[in-house]
């Protein structure tokens, strides 16, 4: 298959399955700023303290992707589905913590975070339900990397569009008590997204059982293997290392916004959503470029990996930039459109313009580093996101908004400075090319 037709038919579903993973939270929010700014600052608190779950999700994904997209490569389907089983086994044990904290101990975790009494009076019962449904997440981001590690990410796009039709139907109707439904709040927000994500995943162990498929949980394939899973968690590790730092710098973005007041973590919160909302497409280019390095590499064509990253990159900073653009003189319009609270709008209008002069950087930054996961090599992005995100954001945050007096827009230009420097660097480690030598 020419690279180019590779690209295209691997990166639109994963576009498309990224756009839907982001319209959870979109949506969430769209609706729940209608219920004033002690909602909407509960749901971004939460959010921010879920990226750790994404974290540790993301980075089982990315060893999962290492792993089976290798077997593929190598023409070794049995041992690929063996692979996947061990990944599903592992997401399910690393949740239980997460679980045994968020459902028993949400309020306090709120109150560390810095929110009002308002805040966790609110949003408690939302932050219990979206912590202690951890094991789902899990699941949706192992199972959906499996099969794009298999080469068929249209699988993984329908499951999210599945998911989503639920939680968008769901949400307005547990938040505000549309017909039967009882008005829940912001609760019903967290209810209808767990639903949803659960059906999700229920789908996904539907397309395992069909006959005839790359991967397949049979009775071969369904049983223990310490070997894999050691290597699982040794590449899982990088993974979650580099992934659980970059998600953490937004806890402690959160933690410092949540000195300036609930319409200005509820403002930030917005401009957040409709952020992830337009980089998620980005992202779902950057990981067509972590299978197509992953197989190429196991069919030993490391040059044709080489060439997939760099063609991938071009159009990813093609369109980040325009979304830049369009952020910059159309936040007003935007931003209008998720909100109606005036002092909520204009934290989300500044967010949006100056976080809008970094997206070529973060193009490039996500392209590269996926290529590392891909190769088995997740040490090198670790390391660039400590750099950039805990040694240069949070520090730098923390200076410019609090010790130089500028608020959140000190924190939005930090965001900017250290998403720039991971882009940089991440293209200048790419070219080294010690990535094409790793075994996995």
């Amino acid at each position: 298959m020419k690279l180019r037709r590779a690209v295209i038919l691997l990166a639109i579903p994963m576009v498309m399955e990224m756009i839907m993973e982001s319209l959870f939270a979109l949506f969430d929010i769209i609706f729940v700023s209608r219920l004033g700014a002690e909602a909407t600052a509960a749901v971004g608190i939460t959010e921010s303290l879920m990226t750790i779950i994404y974290s540790v999700g993301m980075g089982l994904a990315m060893a999962t992707t290492g792993i089976v997209s290798r077997r593929i490569g190598e023409k070794k389907k049995k041992e690929a589905s063996v692979s996947a089983f061990q990944s599903i086994f592992l997401g399910i044990l690393v949740s239980v913590p997460f679980f045994i904290s968020g459902s028993f101990f949400s309020k306090d975790i709120l109150r560390l975070m810095g929110a009002s009494q308002g805040v966790i009076n609110n949003g408690s019962a939302y932050t219990a339900i979206m912590l202690g449904s951890n094991a789902i997440i899990m699941l949706l981001f192992i199972n959906n990397a499996i099969f794009r590690s298999a080469g068929d990410a249209m699988v993984s796009m329908l499951v999210m569009i599945f998911a989503n039709m639920i939680n968008i139907v769901l949400d307005p109707c547990l938040i505000f008590g549309l017909g039967p439904f009882p008005e829940l709040g912001v609760t019903g927000a967290g209810i209808a997204t767990c639903t949803g994500r659960t059906l999700g995943v229920m789908m996904q162990f539907y397309v395992y059982s069909k006959k005839n498929r790359k991967i397949s949980l049979n009775r071969q394939a369904i049983r223990i293997d310490f070997k894999i899973i050691k290597r699982l968690l040794k590449l899982s590790m990088g993974g979650i290392g580099q992934f659980l730092i970059a998600t953490t710098s937004w806890v402690g973005l959160y933690r410092i916004m949540t000195e300036f007041g609930d319409n200005v973590v509820a403002g930030y919160t917005v401009a957040i959503r409709i952020i992830i909302f337009s980089l998620l497409p980005a992202w779902g280019l950057s990981n067509a470029a972590s299978t197509l390095v992953g197989q190429n590499l196991g069919a030993k064509r490391s040059d044709r990996a080489e060439k997939s990253v760099w063609t991938i990159s071009v159009i990813n900073m093609l369109f980040l930039f325009v979304i830049g653009v369009v952020f910059y003189f159309a936040s007003n319009r935007i931003v209008n459109l998720i909100t109606p609270v005036e002092q909520i709008r204009e934290v989300g209008i500044l967010c949006l313009k100056i976080l809008s002069f970094g997206y070529v950087f973060y193009a490039l930054g996500m392209v590269t580093l996926q290529a590392f996961n891909g190769a088995g090599d997740t040490y090198t992005p670790t390391l660039l996101n400590f750099i950039c995100f805990w040694i240069i954001e949070i520090p730098l945050a923390y200076i410019i908004s609090v010790q130089f007096g500028m608020h959140e827009k000190g924190v939005f230009l930090a965001i900017v400075i250290a998403e720039s420097c991971l882009g940089i660097l991440g293209l200048l480690s790419f070219r080294r090319g010690k990535w094409k030598l790793r075994e996995v």
